[in-house]
């Protein structure tokens, strides 16, 4: 029977909300972690986000990019996936502080949802800084700004937002005195590493969300190993979570 695909919600032309039934996972869910995916008995494994879990729900929100979420996508409300297994990876640490920024860049945004949801959760004043490169690839605005202290957009061309990076963003709001705790980012990784060498700059602690390839979540088949702080570590049960300042992101990026 698989799991039960109980919503789904297309959020913009190439990206989609899915909420599966998986009542074991939903409860013992956590910010920062994520599931692996198999569709069909035959399908590959992909590692997707925990963007929300609730009344037995886990929530994921992919992009249609290759052959397995154009596959996931072919699927209805009523159908079911193969295999779900998760929670995967170390929670996010959300507690112990007065005034985070998080900031999400693309799809990463989905990622950066629960962890800031965390934040407020944990007393913390959350401010977020979401880039798109335009208009039209602008997802959960509105849930951001339902849960966050202020919530600023950015888009490369300028078509909705302001104009600029996220990068832009983080300048602007450090040029005004906003002094932060934390800042967690999760994005491209280009993205990740430009935000690490200014919030190092401005002596901001930062905590990146790492995404390489992945295949089994743990730890066995090595796809998602990176460089931090010169010793290597795997995403799935080292991560996803790690110092920004300690990521080697052009050894990522190869």
């Amino acid at each position: 029977m698989g799991y039960v695909i109980t919503k789904k919600v297309e959020l913009n032309k190439t990206v989609v909300r899915m909420d599966i039934k998986a009542a074991d996972i939903a409860r013992n869910a956590k910010p920062g972690q994520f599931v692996i995916i198999r569709v069909d008995e035959v399908g590959e494994r992909i590692p997707l986000t925990i963007y929300n879990a609730e009344n037995d729900n886990v929530s994921i929100i992919y992009q249609i990019v290759g052959a397995t979420t154009i596959k996931l996508n072919m699927l209805n409300v009523g159908d079911s996936v193969a295999n779900l297994v998760g929670p995967l990876g170390r929670p996010s640490e959300v507690e112990g502080y007065k005034h985070a920024l998080v900031i999400g860049g693309g799809v990463g945004s989905a990622i950066a949802y629960p962890v800031a949801k965390g934040f407020k959760t944990s007393g913390a004043d959350v401010d977020v800084i979401l880039g798109f490169r335009n208009k039209d690839l602008v997802i959960l605005e509105d849930e951001f700004k339902k849960l966050t202290t202020n919530t600023y957009i950015y888009t490369d061309d300028g078509s909705y937002g302001e104009r600029g990076f996220v990068t832009t963003g983080l300048d602007t709001l450090v040029a005004k005195s906003n002094m932060y705790d934390v800042c967690f980012v999760v994005g491209p990784i280009i993205m990740m590493k430009n935000v690490s060498l200014l919030t190092k700059k401005y002596n901001i602690k930062t905590v990146v969300s790492m995404n390489p390839l992945m295949i089994d979540g743990t730890g066995m088949c090595g796809c998602c190993r990176l460089m931090v702080d010169g010793k290597m570590k795997f995403a799935c049960i080292d991560g996803p979570d790690f110092d920004g300042h300690k990521v080697d992101f052009d050894n990522a990026m190869l």
